[in-house]
């Protein structure tokens, strides 16, 4: 079964036409503060420096889950996924 030019273009049209509807109300809202959260970060993956100040880089966590390596996680999201929150910012 072969699709012709009219029927792509028609199915084209129809998924953005769907996506121009309803895709903006599926965007969740954006937070109003983030957690530093610590403990969940993967090796390579936390934001910003340890909190025990044995570096000062991103992305520097030599191992996954370290207690002092962290990633920024919307407010009320890290005691969910098994961290500790050791800091609230507000979003910019």
């Amino acid at each position: 079964m072969s699709i012709n030019q009219n029927q792509l273009s028609a199915a084209v049209a129809g998924i953005v036409a769907l996506g121009l509807s309803g895709g903006a109300n599926a965007l969740p809202d954006a937070p109003k503060a983030w957690e530093k959260c610590a403990g969940v970060a993967m090796a390579g993956r936390n934001d910003c420096g340890a909190l025990d100040g044995s570096h000062n880089c991103a992305s520097s966590s030599k191992v996954d889950r370290a207690p002092n390596e962290w990633v920024y996680v919307p407010e009320g999201t890290c005691a969910k996924i098994g961290g500790q929150v050791a800091k609230v910012v507000p979003a910019k």
